[in-house]
């Protein structure tokens, strides 16, 4: 996924709104009614964190009749976890080799005492 991408992912859970939107959808499709109800906001600022998700292509709408309920894509959150793991694991290995490095350092230090 290119970069400008991720970052629109990134963007769109920067916010708890969209985050619990996502994880209201993770149990089942649902409709923008549905999606606003735990909310105290009305159903049009809904539909507006329903957008940026869209943008995100985080949610997709789909036709059923008259309804268009609202899906998860999980496609690009996949994305995301693994650019997290990744980085993680580029992090941890720094880590671990400053540790050695720092345990080095301080068993050279005591032998010169």
């Amino acid at each position: 996924m290119p970069t400008d991408e991720l970052s629109l992912v990134f963007a769109a859970l920067a916010d708890p709104t969209r985050r619990a939107i996502l994880e209201r959808l993770a149990r089942g499709d649902a409709t923008v009614n549905q999606l606003a109800e735990p909310f105290a906001m009305s159903q049009q600022a809904v539909s507006k964190h329903i957008k940026v998700l869209e943008k995100a292509r985080l949610v997709q709408r789909t036709r059923a009749a008259q309804a268009r309920p609202c899906v998860l894509d999980t496609v690009r959150l996949e994305v995301a976890a693994s650019w997290i793991a990744e980085h993680r694991r580029v992090w941890a290995d720094r880590y671990d080799r400053l540790d050695e490095h720092l345990a080095r350092l301080g068993a050279n230090g005591e032998e010169t005492r």
